[in-house]
């Protein structure tokens, strides 16, 4: 299994945001220690990656009601052995969507579908169900403009799909990285519109 991009990537978001190291460091120590870190079977954790949609306005950004997890989340999954984060970002994004056209926005807030850096990085926990022990996700999430003009469709793995204005964020009960996630993206779009 090819572990290089992930670690160039981590690689390139430490050099873009020194203030983030702690959590770079702890997924790079993930993936060189678990050769099979890309899959999803790999315990203690594996390397996922999601997307945090806004629509073509900015002004409204999609979260899916997770069926498991019963919270509203960013859309995202296991990256099933794809070691090009971006790529299993924009398949995850397009099948819990029903979407196919997307943009990613790079670190200055113009487009860059082709080496795009995360917007963020997390590692949480996810609890344990029927015959999956508890295990950690190291999420690499990406920024994601949609195309106007595309319908919804709610995947198997949702109870809900639904775009939300930043207003309605604190009624949503979401945890803290996805509130940093909404932060972080409204500070990149905001440099978009500066430059």
């Amino acid at each position: 299994m090819r572990r290089a991009p992930v670690l160039e990537l981590l690689e390139r978001y430490r050099a873009a945001f020194p203030r983030e190291t702690a959590v770079a460091d702890r997924i790079e120590a993930l993936v060189r220690a678990h050769e099979d870190c890309l899959l999803r079977s790999c315990v203690p954790g594996h390397v996922t990656a999601s997307a945090w949609i806004v629509a073509p306005d900015h002004e409204r950004f999609l979260l899916t009601h997770h069926r498991k997890l019963n919270r509203w989340l960013q859309l995202g999954g296991h990256v099933d052995g794809e070691s090009h984060m971006h790529r299993a970002a924009m398949r995850e994004a397009r099948e819990e969507s029903g979407m196919t056209d997307f943009r990613f926005v790079g670190v200055d807030g113009s487009f860059d579908d082709v080496a795009p850096l995360p917007l963020d990085l997390d590692v949480h926990l996810i609890p344990a169900r029927k015959d999956e022990p508890e295990h950690e996700h190291h999420d690499v999430r990406f920024l994601l403009v949609a195309a106007p003009n595309q319908e919804l469709a709610i995947s198997d793995e949702s109870n809900d799909l639904r775009w939300f204005h930043a207003a309605d964020f604190a009624r949503l009960g979401s945890d803290a990285s996805v509130a940093r996630l909404l932060n972080k993206a409204e500070e990149r779009l905001r440099r978009s519109t500066r430059a």
